[in-house]
């Protein structure tokens, strides 16, 4: 019988190794879906623009809705918490500085990449996980077609072209949320808001949120094919790699949205 020592340490290395073994797949599937997304192009075997078109619409398109209704509650509840501390000092007018500025470098990408992930991240999962329970992934593999450019690739063009474009949408209805609000509830000047926001955002803030949008695609989508292509049992694996890829990709966006807010705190 082992002792404690032997099943500590053997738990330990058993952790060590599933890890590196995460980490190689996950840079198998990086390595090959970049390589099949820019350099392959060059080389004669095009992006198949149809498949990315509908992947689009189903990630984009059909995302607008919830992005629009939660982008505006969030810019209410902006424009309510600033103004509750504002007020207190007369300064009122600087709530549009505040919902401006704080949607387009934080809330408005993240918001956007979380109702992805919650959407599209874990279809892509469902979707990839069912082809390889199904063995239809090593279906593609005998035909000689390579299944990260014929399920990654698409994915990968449509939120990296979709998650900014939401973003901006999101960035645009969260301050019109907050200008309602604002010449409503708190009777401020629309025409003094307007400009105040105008005044308040530069260029530089609506870009750090729309980098930060393109990262957060690629993430979403890299974490839903990597759990996809994990799949090794049936439907209860599907479903526990769909939800893990949810996971994964929230974490993954909070963690790369702290990296790019530092570095543009610092380089900018």
């Amino acid at each position: 019988m082992p002792s404690r020592a032997e099943t500590f340490f053997g738990f330990i290395g058993n952790r060590v190794l599933s890890l590196r073994r995460d980490v190689h797949d996950a840079a198998v599937i990086i390595n090959q879906t970049f390589y099949w997304s820019t350099l392959s192009p060059l080389r004669g075997k095009p992006i198949r623009l149809r498949a990315s078109i509908s992947e689009m619409v189903k990630a984009g398109y059909n995302s607008v809705p919830i992005v629009a209704v939660i982008s505006l509650f969030v810019g209410i509840i902006l424009a309510l918490q600033s103004a509750y501390q504002l007020k207190r000092v007369g300064a009122l007018i600087y709530v549009a500085d505040l919902v401006g500025v704080s949607l387009t470098r934080e809330l408005s990408p993240i918001l956007t990449a979380i109702i992805v992930s919650g959407r599209s991240g874990s279809a892509f999962a469902a979707e990839i996980g069912s082809m390889k329970a199904a063995e239809e992934v090593d279906a593609l593999i005998t035909m000689g077609i390579n299944p990260v450019r014929f399920l990654v690739v698409p994915k990968l063009i449509a939120l990296v072209v979709m998650v900014p474009a939401l973003t901006i949408i999101s960035d645009v209805i969260g301050i019109f949320g907050g200008f309602l609000l604002s010449i409503t509830a708190l009777e401020m000047n629309a025409f003094n808001y307007f400009q105040e926001t105008i005044n308040a955002l530069h260029i530089k803030d609506i870009m750090t949120g729309l980098v930060k949008a393109l990262a957060f695609g690629v993430v979403i989508t890299i974490v839903g094919a990597f759990e996809g292509f994990k799949v090794e049992g049936g439907a209860e694996e599907v479903g526990r790699r769909t939800t893990a890829s949810v996971v994964a990709s929230i974490f993954l966006v909070i963690v790369f949205d702290l990296f790019f807010t530092t570095l543009f705190y610092y380089f900018t």
